[in-house]
């Protein structure tokens, strides 16, 4: 039962309950005090039914502070498609899917000229009229994920110490020697300069939703959306807009897949080793 029903019931019964014993009291002085008593809450929880309309969502933390455990939901807040190209969560009996466009633009305002500038703008108006549906356009200031880029870098440290340690061995020439150095220098130097920095990323996105009473009728509409929609932003801004999936979608979402775990463990432990040393 909806917990605003629940609530209602609950404070109408006291009320209810307190106004039938102050009707039962005997008569006399002391017992009068009480009767007033008993009819002041009873207006009190009164008050309290009719409010809970409006205030369910802090009366129910409040009555329910002294249990162990408090469900807000039994179900998942939403949940990535079986096709893996939207999200999806459960309203009632209603499905909303939401689809992820990325929008790579590789320009920047500060490298326009004012002639640009306006052509940009004309350009990014039209994408307001490119959907009879609400659509969404966002960017979204992240950290660039390092970690496969940092992972090559350690390998080819790896390699090339290998190397200088089987030329060692051979007691090759000088020569064979230096060059493998350098190399393993710069990979050094590249290695200690991205890890030390922390880079940031610029998304451009856009998103459309779309209803359906059952999930795969949601799905499937929003997909028919996001390919219209693609098909504008291609045409508008001479761009080729992709659909986020996978995982993906959760950067969008999801506050801590912003941040990559791996690189930030990596500037944590450079900072460390700063330190100590």
């Amino acid at each position: 039962m909806n917990p605003k029903i629940l609530i209602l019931i609950g404070f109408m019964a006291l009320s209810l309950a307190m106004m039938g014993i102050a009707v039962i009291l005997p008569v006399g002085f002391a017992f009068s005090i009480i009767r007033v008593v008993l009819l002041i809450l009873a207006v009190i929880f009164d008050v309290l039914a009719f409010a809970s309309r409006y205030y369910t969502y802090l009366m129910l933390p409040f009555l329910k502070q002294h249990s162990r455990n408090i469900v807000i939901s039994d179900q998942p807040p939403y949940w990535i498609s079986t096709t893996g190209d939207c999200i999806v969560r459960k309203e009632g009996d209603i499905y909303t899917a939401t689809a992820y466009i990325n929008i790579p633009l590789y320009v920047s305002s500060s490298e326009m000229t004012d002639e640009e500038k306006l052509r940009f703008a004309n350009q990014v108006s039209r994408l307001v009229g490119l959907s009879r549906d609400p659509v969404r356009f966002s960017s979204e200031l992240y950290l660039m994920n390092k970690d496969d880029y940092l992972q090559k870098l350690k390998d080819n440290i790896s390699e090339m110490e290998d190397a200088e340690a089987k030329l060692i061995d051979k007691k090759a020439p000088e020569n064979e020697l230096e060059h493998v150095k350098g190399k393993l220098s710069m990979w050094r130097k590249m290695l200690d300069t991205m890890s030390n920095n922390i880079s940031f990323e610029l998304g451009t996105f856009a998103t459309v939703s779309s209803k359906g009473v059952k999930e795969f009728e949601a799905i499937t509409i929003v997909q028919q959306k996001a390919k219209e929609l693609m098909n504008g932003i291609a045409t508008t801004l001479g761009i080729p807009p992709n659909i986020v999936t996978g995982n993906d979608i959760l950067k969008y979402v999801e506050p801590e897949y912003l941040i990559p775990y791996t690189t930030i463990t990596e500037q944590i432990s450079r900072n460390i080793q700063h330190e100590v040393s």
